[in-house]
């Protein structure tokens, strides 16, 4: 399948390079890649979603995306994927966000609701405020960021199925390109917000992808993300942990192309 990766300046001056993929007449698909990733943690689940016309942006601070040394409020990333819609032209699109790239494409239901026809949320969290288990140590990063860091905090996320080992040091790759102060920011902007769905109601309809042995987002949070989004629907992978994209990318694709096509 064509793709090519574009640069897209944002009007906040900011550039991100965004992966475009598919039929320019077929449905839009925006996905939001977690905290410390970029656009190619969706490599292996692309194959898949031939339905749609992908858009796969670095997300501020991270990847190959300008890093500012601000501008990492969840309000600011969720405008940043609005900003990358409104370049793209794209009036309304399916948002896929996967672990706090779903708490971003919440947000951005909140604030943007022309914009989200529906969200897939992937291992996505009902909040994110508070101290994560891991605080300290991004608190004490320097740049530049070790390699043996970002391997050993891979381990914050215990998985239960096998992952490729060219995928593992990609993602490896994607966390030393981050500067100690995106690191700190992005989570920092995170725990700092009010959850997106105590801010208001999101209309889009949602499907939630959970799997049953993650460690770090229990079951009430997928539950109370149900109770608060109208309509939602909860898939739960039970032999997956909280890194459902990693995983599971072609049932994920499967589960979502689903989903997405049978809302006309």
């Amino acid at each position: 399948m064509e793709s090519e990766v574009r640069n897209l300046v944002l009007g906040t001056g900011i550039s991100v390079p965004c992966l475009i993929q598919g039929d320019a007449r077929a449905q839009p698909l925006l996905l939001l890649h977690a905290w410390g990733e970029s656009r190619r943690s969706f490599e292996r689940m692309l194959p898949f979603l031939d339905n749609f016309r992908v858009y796969a942006p670095d997300l501020r601070g991270q990847g190959d995306a300008d890093k500012p040394e601000d501008g990492y409020s969840l309000a600011e990333q969720a405008g940043d994927a609005a900003a990358i819609l409104t370049v793209l032209k794209v009036r309304s699109a399916f948002v896929l966000g996967s672990s706090s790239g779903g708490y971003v494409a919440q947000q951005l239901a909140i604030m943007r609701p022309d914009l989200v026809a529906a969200l897939v949320l992937v291992g996505s969290p009902v909040t994110l405020q508070g101290r994560a288990p891991f605080a300290a140590e991004v608190e004490a990063l320097t740049d530049p960021v070790a390699e043996d860091w970002v391997r050993d905090s891979l381990s914050w996320f215990p998985l239960v199925q096998e992952v490729p080992t060219w995928y593992l040091q990609d993602r490896v790759s994607d966390g030393v390109s981050m500067p100690a102060h995106a690191w700190k920011r992005i989570l920092a902007g995170f725990s700092d917000a009010t959850p997106p769905t105590e801010a208001g109601a999101i209309q889009a309809p949602a499907l939630i992808l959970w799997g049953a042995r993650d460690n770090l987002l229990p079951r009430w949070q997928q539950d109370a993300l149900v109770e608060r989004i109208d309509g939602a629907v909860l898939k739960v992978y039970p032999e997956a942990a909280h890194l459902v994209l990693w995983e599971c990318p072609e049932q994920v694709a499967m589960d979502a192309t689903e989903f997405l096509l049978s809302l006309g």
